[in-house]
């Protein structure tokens, strides 16, 4: 029985899980938009809205503080929680640009969801299935600025 537990296993040891979420979050950051199974995409959700919002929180402190130097400390902080998190991954090739995802979380995302109070990503269902084992997929991607999300009316009760 899987009483009181959380989190979908997805056939890969916890190792392995951990190192995947890490990847698929430092692309998620570097394109805005990836790719994936729907229930690879509802568990990296959490993992990524909780990265934007330790940038989201450093960026506020440091806007609040007049100390140059506790500023580049929250800063500082913020940058090595999100290491951390990513595991060492700090940058992503696209094209022929690589992007250091920690700044672009801290500089780009953090400012952009600045007034949002969560909610920086949506999950979009594709009507293809994956060749091999038909498995559902669908598209997570970061929100923009000024977008909300749109939920769909459910029935009256």
């Amino acid at each position: 029985m899987r009483h009181r537990k959380s989190g979908r296993v997805l056939g890969r040891k916890p190792q392995h899980r951990r190192a995947m979420f890490r990847n698929m979050a430092a692309e998620l950051f570097a394109h805005e938009r990836i790719s994936t199974t729907v229930a690879k995409a509802k568990e990296l959700r959490p993992i990524a809205e909780k990265m934007v919002s330790i940038a989201k929180r450093a960026t506020a402190k440091a806007d609040g503080v007049e100390d140059e130097k506790l500023k580049k400390a929250f800063l500082l902080h913020a940058r090595r929680r999100l290491i951390q998190e990513l595991g060492g991954k700090r940058t992503v090739v696209v094209g022929e640009d690589a992007i250091d995802v920690i700044s672009k979380v801290l500089n780009d995302l953090a400012p952009r969801y600045h007034g949002r109070p969560g909610g920086y990503t949506r999950i979009m269902k594709r009507t293809q299935r994956r060749l091999g084992d038909a498995a559902p997929l669908a598209f997570i991607e970061l929100l923009k600025a000024t977008e909300e999300k749109v939920r769909r009316k459910g029935k009256a009760k």
